[in-house]
């Protein structure tokens, strides 16, 4: 089902990614994933490739910023990146042929985003928040994501406190429930969750305690002629 916004909501770690690097001026370009035409695309738009989490340990003076998002918080703005993902990256990039205006969400931005949004229902737009999901390593087959739901649920929250509770979708409503309930030891949950264990177990755990803050941020990130930048 199409809506005129499409909030994508990978909070471990696309979205956050996007909304440090959007928040620290860079203009932002999605890509489905790292492949040998990844290095080409970033040619072509005159911008820096980031490189892999894992990759930019290896060097004491990463070469590109990662999908990283202490990383990105902590290193050397670029203006221009290519951020691939396998999973919120190449939902924003499927997207861009669409009519929907693609918004990046999560827990650090989500009652900037949330107020955008009530702009626009004001209006009489529709919106979907899309939860991203991840990916089992043993065989990249796509998982349901506790963390993307929940932060999903912190922009329906927000919405639903700004009175649109009566617009809200059975499925929008339980995942802002499930916030309510967990919200009060966030980070905790999201350490605990596979993903965060996951991601704890190679050295990231940062990454999580970054992307747990809430409403850290006010920028909210819109997709316009392929790449991300501040809504105005």
């Amino acid at each position: 089902m199409r809506a005129d916004v499409a909030v994508i909501v990978d909070v471990l770690s696309f979205s956050t990614s996007v909304t440090i690097a959007v928040g620290r001026g860079m203009t932002v370009f999605p890509y489905p994933w790292k492949d040998d035409r990844a290095a080409d695309f970033a040619a072509a738009h005159d911008a820096v490739l980031a490189v892999g989490r894992l990759e930019a340990t290896k060097s004491e003076r990463p070469s590109a910023p990662s999908l990283s998002p202490a990383g990105l918080l902590a290193g050397e703005a670029v203006p221009r990146l290519v951020l691939p993902s396998p999973n919120g990256s190449t939902i924003a990039a499927s997207l861009r042929g669409m009519d929907s205006l693609v918004v990046a969400g999560c827990f650090r931005n989500a009652d900037a985003v949330a107020q955008w949004l009530a702009d626009g229902l004001q209006g009489g737009r529709s919106v979907a928040v899309i939860a991203a999901g991840e990916r089992w390593e043993y065989d990249d087959s796509l998982r349901p994501a506790l963390e993307d739901q929940l932060g999903a649920g912190a922009i329906l929250a927000c919405l639903r406190a700004r009175g649109y509770a009566a617009r809200m979708s059975p499925e929008s409503l339980a995942a802002a429930a499930l916030l309510d309930r967990l919200k009060g030891n966030l980070g905790a949950v999201l350490h605990e969750a596979v993903s965060g264990r996951e991601l704890a177990t190679k050295g990231f755990a940062s990454d999580v305690a970054v992307a747990a803050e809430r409403d850290v941020s006010s920028v909210v990130p819109i997709l316009v002629d392929g790449a991300f930048g501040p809504a105005g």
